[in-house]
């Protein structure tokens, strides 16, 4: 009986080793935990994981917005000898680290929502973006209709280290070079932050400045703009408001008349792009070096469709 027991046991530790060894390991550092469409790409990473049939485990870390932390982590990830890497970089400037880091491991890295500044990435390098030119774009357009082409204008801009601060904004600037009668009178950071953006936007006000629309980074800041017009008195709309990622926060917003425009960045659409590149590079299969998500705007009309 003891010898039975024991071969049992032994077949049991085998299979489950066997199991342990087919799972593929995968670290994901994250630029932080406490944002809000970040943390939704987040769950769709965690659920697209759990549907796969390669066994993928996932190990998520939070960065904080620190650099050095997050080199930390990715080291440690190859210290432990993951399969592969998914990073959300805290500075898009500050990666090359990074990827030397885990090209040097022969580790496949994946970034993913934010593209390093860098113009060309080496080889076992894939990115999983949106391209925010268009999403500054589309926002810009229908605020510039929405004005008749004509109106003073404030910009919210997000951290001034994340490339897509600046490609959210440059594709406002390009729509605005087609509507000389729109002014940009306010160009300020809120940080990507709601509580930011309160603020923000209640200073602007206190000093008298009179606008008739903010273009803003992304959904966060837009919606403290609106808590703040809403706290001054003024009425829904009277002051047009853009946000981009279309959170479940946004999609209300809009059907409350709070925020006129978002534009839809897909949340589920890069998760399981990442998710799916970083497996296929694990298992040492083609894959396609530049994944794009496409945008999509979202207006009163048609917001009930992305719910």
């Amino acid at each position: 009986m003891k010898m039975k027991t024991r071969f049992a046991t032994l077949a049991l530790a085998t299979l489950l080793s066997s199991s342990a060894l087919a799972d593929i390991k995968i670290g994901v550092s994250m630029s932080q935990f406490d944002d809000n469409w970040l943390s939704y790409l987040r769950e769709h990473m965690g659920d697209k994981a759990k549907s796969m049939p390669d066994g993928v485990q996932l190990q998520f870390e939070d960065a904080r917005n620190d650099v050095v932390r997050q080199l930390s982590q990715v080291e440690s990830f190859v210290g432990q000898g993951v399969d592969a890497i998914i990073v959300i970089p805290v500075d898009t400037a500050a990666t090359r680290n990074i990827t030397e880091r885990a090209l040097k491991a022969g580790v496949p890295l994946v970034y993913v929502n934010r593209r390093p500044d860098e113009e060309r990435l080496p080889e076992g390098v894939v990115t999983v973006t949106s391209d925010d030119l268009e999403a500054g774009q589309l926002q810009m357009q229908y605020l510039a209709e929405k004005l008749g082409g004509k109106g003073k204008i404030a910009i919210m801009l997000g951290e001034l280290s994340n490339n897509a601060t600046h490609a959210r904004t440059k594709g406002v600037k390009a729509v605005l070079a087609k509507y000389p009668d729109i002014q940009i009178v306010e160009e300020q950071t809120a940080l990507w932050s709601r509580d930011k953006g309160m603020d923000l936007m209640s200073n602007w006000l206190v000093s008298g400045r009179e606008l008739d629309a903010i273009a803003s980074n992304n959904d966060e800041m837009a919606i403290g703009a609106a808590m703040a017009l809403r706290q001054a008195g003024r009425r829904p709309g009277e002051v047009l408001i853009g946000g981009v990622d279309g959170t479940p926060d946004a999609l209300s917003a809009i059907q409350r008349g709070l925020l006129s425009v978002s534009v839809f960045q897909d949340a589920k659409g890069q998760a399981e792009g990442a998710l799916e590149s970083a497996v296929k590079m694990a298992k040492h299969q083609p894959v396609e070096q530049a994944v794009l998500i496409p945008y999509q705007l979202i207006t009163p009309e048609n917001v009930k469709s992305f719910q």
